[in-house]
């Protein structure tokens, strides 16, 4: 937990943030803040809480109780080397944190690769899902690009601060170029972001290596059509080369009974950092709580 993370959520004097095992040397970090209905957040690959910090303040001042879980060798969850990292694997161990704490029909929001996480909790464990907010997520079926699973297959794990630093440059690189406005980005906020590698950057290393040769039992595509409860995707205005590709969301708008798709205004990639009232109002409306559309931006 960084201090910056830590001053966000000062006033919320109900934050909270534990482990829960969910199987044999395999836990999640989870953080929570607020009290009334549930909203779970699960962030992207290099995500964390931390990237979700004023969305958590803002969530829990508008009387929600939220509730951010870390997928297995992301953020300051575990990083077993031998562990299932497939995104069918990583929604199991969502649900089962789930479980734990005896939530049901929660929203669940996710960035990027957690959004497809949440998809298939939803399909996986209907009982658990009220709603989806995807925050420029589509159906994926890899946890990794391919450009990234053939430069992680070779990572000098030999030389950890050579592949630590680099990490961390490259994510300060593409955090600008994917962004509206650069100037939330700086050396501080990818030092946040990186906390959990700068810790075990081996053990990173290995279960990002683990993700990048993992197979999926199931294929999330082949069962849209059973997720029965609202999806809204949220994509930032600036143009980037991240975020589902039309094809994607093509298949999103074909197969999901009920979706969809707002673009945020000055937002890019990052709609949780650079417009997170966005992000309220998208759960407001699911929730049934908000009028629909008002302040996101354009609908598609």
């Amino acid at each position: 937990m960084t201090f910056l993370f830590l001053l966000a959520l000062a006033a919320a004097d109900t934050t909270e943030t534990f482990r829960v095992s969910v199987a044999p040397a395999e836990s999640l970090t989870v953080t929570t803040v607020g009290e009334g209905a549930p909203v779970v957040l699960i962030p992207g690959l290099f995500g964390s809480a931390f990237g979700f910090r004023h969305v958590m303040e803002l969530l829990a001042e508008a009387g929600y109780r939220v509730v951010c879980i870390e997928p297995l060798g992301m953020g300051s969850s575990g990083r077993p080397e031998d562990a299932d990292y497939s995104l069918t694997a990583q929604a199991d161990r969502i649900a089962a944190v789930l479980d734990s704490l005896g939530l049901r029909q929660v929203v669940l929001v996710g960035h990027s690769l957690g959004a497809s996480i949440a998809m298939r909790v939803s399909y996986r464990r209907p009982e658990l899902a009220r709603a989806i907010v995807s925050l420029e997520g589509g159906p994926g079926e890899t946890a990794t690009t391919a450009g990234f699973r053939r430069w992680i297959r070779f990572a000098p794990v030999a030389r950890l601060f050579d592949t630590r630093r680099l990490m961390q440059q490259l994510l300060y690189r593409d955090m600008k170029a994917l962004s509206f406005d650069e100037s939330w980005v700086d050396v501080d906020i990818v030092l946040a972001y990186t906390a959990g590698l700068a810790k075990d950057t081996r053990g990173t290393v290995k279960a990002y290596q683990g993700m990048a040769k993992a197979e999926e039992p199931e294929l999330l595509g082949d069962h849209l059509h059973a997720i029965a409860c609202p999806v809204v995707l949220l994509v930032g205005e600036a143009e980037h080369n991240a975020g589902p590709p039309p094809a994607e969301i093509t298949l999103l708008t074909e197969r999901l009974p009920s979706f969809s798709m707002r673009t945020i205004a000055g937002s890019g990639f990052f709609i949780q950092e650079e417009q997170p009232a966005a992000v309220v109002m998208a759960v407001r409306d699911v929730s049934g709580d908000g009028d629909c559309g008002a302040g996101t931006g354009d609908a598609n």
